[in-house]
């Protein structure tokens, strides 16, 4: 039994990722293509711990969902829609609780009926709204994990992005609704379902066009929240995963959970809540999951490798860093646009740790800036005539940590000679040879590669 489970296991990691697919056919590509993509997401799943993410955002959820519909039945009261009006909406995401879901419901829905706003005043107000924006904040949070971000939004952006979520997510969420309401009831439909084929079609309609709306829904999730560039087609693919899944799991639930009577028994008056608690559980982790299948469809091609080969010596980080520093200072010296951090991982090829962790590093030696383009453009911080080449080198190969533990704990005399000799060695064939020498060295060259980023990868 452990033979077949190494062979398996041996299998999944080394020899699915040595099948060239270009040799196959199209079906079959397709399949090994699909069969790595549910290997890695899988494995991305266990190292993002995404089931423990889930439990945070129920918490998250658990203390903002009374202020955040409280804050969005503000905002469509103020579009004319009464309280209503947004109930059935509440209803029908809380249908596979049963029928708990309608007392759920009207629990939710009395607790915003209490709120006063007139009462709770200026300061009132603003937890009200900080409460409620926490909750997409610890998404974001999540989905850079997922993503490899470790840099999160600006405090603007965040503000003005939250708020146009705040804003705009309820009224086109209440308008998909009146829409399907309206032509549910139409009359020209009503007709027109009696009249075959058109009865079937509008019949089928009716039940694919909720997955079509979840799938869609999920996709502008992953597309717009993670803080950098997500294609739309991954973000699809994703979405389509996510969006088959809670149809899929809202049925399961309503059949194993919430027609079971032993919550009741076990947890009494209870037992609502941990239903409840259980059904955003189920569906955070739906979307957490969409997310990381996403983020490895987008990028299979480096995860089909190892780990181990994408962690660059520092031989290649000090290349790397200056072949960042070449292209941002290029463009800026010519006056083209400038490059992002999406759009240079994308140049490199290379995964997007690697180019992160070079960017980072050189902005906190002061060797590179962001401006406050949305999305951020990189620039260097003074004169390229004025940033020397060793100065790149030396802000990726040592920092105050590294300074600190070779002074007390790598430091041998007769080592410390070689080593400063190696060191010097270097500083003297760069000499004063600065960020411009190499520009202009580049640019009589006239590659084809100086051109700017295109707009499809500097978002």
């Amino acid at each position: 039994m452990s033979g077949l489970i190494r062979k398996i296991n041996y299998f999944f990691s080394r020899q699915l990722w040595r099948i060239d697919t270009s040799a196959l056919t199209r079906p079959r590509s397709i399949l090994v293509n699909a069969v790595r993509l549910v290997y890695i997401t899988f494995r991305e799943y266990r190292s993002n711990e995404l089931a423990l993410r889930a439990m945070s955002l129920v918490y998250t959820t658990l203390l903002s969902i009374i202020p955040l519909l409280a804050f969005s039945i503000s905002i469509l009261k103020g579009f004319g829609v009464v309280d209503n009006q947004l109930e059935p909406l509440l209803l029908k995401f809380l249908s596979p609780l049963g029928e708990r879901g309608p007392e759920i419901t009207g629990r939710i829905m009395e607790f915003i009926g209490r709120i006063n706003f007139g009462v709770l005043g200026a300061a009132g107000l603003v937890m009200l709204i900080y409460t409620s924006i926490s909750v997409i904040q610890k998404i974001e949070d999540s989905m850079n994990v997922i993503w490899k971000v470790t840099k999160g939004r600006s405090f603007a952006r965040r503000f003005s992005d939250y708020a146009a979520a705040l804003l705009i997510g309820p009224v086109l969420l209440f308008a998909m609704f009146v829409v399907t309401a309206t032509l549910s009831s139409n009359t020209i439909v009503a007709k027109l379902a009696e009249i075959e084929p058109f009865g079937t079609l509008i019949v089928a309609s009716g039940k694919v066009i909720p997955f079509i709306f979840a799938i869609l829904v999920f996709a502008f999730i992953y597309y717009v929240i993670p803080n950098t560039k997500v294609k739309f087609l991954s973000a699809l693919v994703g979405g389509a995963v996510a969006g088959v899944a809670w149809h899929i799991t809202g049925w399961i639930f309503t059949v194993a959970v919430a027609s079971s009577t032993k919550y009741a028994a076990i947890y009494s008056g209870l037992a609502v809540l941990i239903i409840f608690m259980i059904w955003l559980y189920i569906n955070w982790l739906i979307v957490l999951v969409g997310a990381q299948v996403a983020f490895c469809h987008q990028n299979l091609k480096f995860l089909t490798l190892r780990r181990e080969a994408f962690n660059l010596g520092p031989k290649l980080m000090e290349k790397l860093s200056i072949i960042v520093m070449y292209r941002v200072a290029y463009n800026f010296y010519n006056e083209l646009d400038g490059w992002t951090l999406a759009s240079l991982i994308a140049e490199t090829r290379l995964p997007r740790e690697p180019v992160v962790d070079t960017v980072n590093e050189l902005m906190r030696k002061n060797l590179l800036v962001e401006t406050r383009d949305n999305p951020p453009r990189l620039v260097p911080p003074r004169s390229i005539e004025k940033i020397r080449l060793r100065e790149i080198m030396a802000a990726v190969r040592t920092n105050d940590r590294t300074d600190l533990v070779e002074k007390k704990y790598l430091s041998v005399p007769a080592v410390d000679e070689i080593t400063g000799k190696v060191e010097n060695a270097v500083n003297e064939a760069l000499g004063d040879l600065t960020l411009k020498d190499l520009v202009t060295r580049g640019e009589k060259e006239g590659r084809r590669e100086h051109v700017a980023p295109s707009p499809d990868i500097s978002r």
